[in-house]
């Protein structure tokens, strides 16, 4: 993070508060693409050398700001985004029986994907999205949602409170190592469900038929 941007987001701080971060953090859950990460950080160490800011107070209201825009992207992906897929998917290769394993496969494994997501960049922006198009249970998104959501804050927000200057150094090595990370998670998922896509399917249909 440069000097120049630091004191463009030091400056949101002195004149908004907690207001910033809220909304912040709340935008980027619901799915635009802002740098959520970096602006924990920054509240953080703006919290521990300025001391304007309370990281007791901070923590918890980013998480709150996390966990509602997460549960509007996943609306927003249920009751729009699952209709654009039935009505594009088939020029993008998703057939109704790849939908169908879509919604099986987050219906599966989606409390994984939902946790694990807000630590990464790309996938903090969209999962939500997605678990709603795919119709993961809302309940169960609510419950995976929160755990990321306050796992997520209270990591980089206590982190950086407590490292200083020193996390705004690491936050880019360890942003890298979680993308490739998750990357290599990704590809491996995407190779295994291409192999095995008969036997996922049938699977989901069993599933179905018996919930």
């Amino acid at each position: 993070m440069s000097i120049v941007h630091l004191q463009a987001i030091e400056g949101l701080f002195q004149s908004y508060g907690y207001a910033v971060i809220i909304l912040g953090i709340m935008l980027e859950s619901m799915g635009m693409p802002l740098p959520g990460e970096s602006l924990m950080i920054a509240a953080a160490l703006y919290a521990a050398t300025t001391h304007q800011l309370n990281i007791f107070l901070l923590v918890p209201l980013a998480a709150a700001g996390a966990i509602a825009g997460d549960q509007v992207g996943y609306f927003i992906g249920r009751f729009i985004g699952y209709r654009l897929l039935a009505h594009w998917g088939q020029k993008l290769g998703l057939s109704n029986d790849r939908l169908e394993l879509g919604r099986y496969l987050f219906r599966r494994y989606g409390g994984t994907v939902v946790f694990l997501g807000r630590f990464v960049a790309i996938l903090r922006t969209f999962v939500a999205l997605l678990a709603g198009a795919n119709r993961m249970p809302w309940h169960t998104f609510l419950i995976w949602n929160a755990l990321g959501g306050i796992g997520w804050t209270s990591l980089y927000g206590f982190g950086a409170y407590l490292l200083g200057d020193a996390a705004q150094r690491l936050s880019g090595p360890i942003g890298i190592a979680l993308g490739i990370a998750a990357g290599a998670a990704l590809i491996a998922a995407v190779v295994f469900v291409n192999r095995n896509e008969a036997g996922l399917l049938e699977d989901a249909r069993q599933e179905m038929r018996n919930p």
